[in-house]
């Protein structure tokens, strides 16, 4: 038996209310590296009905994106694209995976997006790496010299750290670690452990490199104002 536009749109609606709910509880798990989107396929010139743990700087009425288009356009596109590379404004690497939901006809009305931020993951395994390693991102040297000082305790030169490397791959490395310890992502992190970051970086000597300021707000998504102020 056919249904009828009514029972059709009531469908329609109960479907897109519980993939939100879906999506709500995904978001509250796996916050706060993981975005995840709802996207209604029936409206595509503002297809984002909800967004949790916003990532992509997204609005709620954003349009839909070329994968919902060819979903709209096309009711045998694949339901599950998973794992695929993609990128934030910003520049930071996600993988994402698209869900596309079809109604009792066939037709696609909505589609789950998940988009997982992979800076906290890659954070652990530079933790891991780094545990496994020596020297792998400061330079320590000292010098014990026999002699004894003015208290006839052994005389031993102050020690010299310098940052390996120098570029903004070592700084981000490091900023990646911190958050990592923290069990967050390096733009989620709170007033707190941002200045406790910055104070490290400049302890260990990483604010002496060459645009470090500029490295350090883009990384943390702040104003170099905000840097400086932290690193007093």
């Amino acid at each position: 038996m056919k249904k009828t536009t009514k029972e059709a749109n009531k469908e329609q609606a109960l479907l897109l209310e519980q993939v939100n709910q879906i999506a709500q509880g995904l978001g509250e798990t796996f916050a706060p590296f993981c975005e995840v989107v709802v996207h209604d396929l029936l409206h595509p010139d503002h297809a984002i009905l909800a967004i949790y743990n916003n990532l992509s700087g997204r609005d709620v009425g954003s349009p839909a994106t070329e994968l919902g288009m060819a979903r709209v356009t096309d009711s045998e596109f694949p339901q599950i694209v998973s794992n695929y590379a993609n990128q934030l404004p910003d520049g930071r690497q996600i993988k994402s995976t698209s869900i596309g939901i079809k109604d009792s006809r066939g037709r696609y009305i909505a589609a789950l997006c998940l988009n997982v931020d992979l800076s906290l993951f890659r954070g652990l395994q530079n933790v891991l790496e780094q545990f496994g390693m020596i020297g792998a991102l400061l330079n320590i040297s000292e010098s014990i010299r026999p002699g004894t000082s003015a208290a006839g305790q052994v005389r031993i030169d102050p020690i010299r750290i310098q940052p390996v490397g120098g570029g903004s791959e070592t700084i981000c490395a490091r900023i990646d670690q911190f958050a990592a310890l923290h069990a967050t992502t390096p733009r989620a992190l709170k007033s707190a452990q941002r200045r406790a970051l910055v104070r490290e970086l400049k302890s260990a000597g990483f604010l002496n490199i060459r645009k470090s300021m500029e490295t350090v707000a883009q990384y943390l998504g702040v104003s170099r104002a905000t840097v400086y102020n932290d690193a007093r």
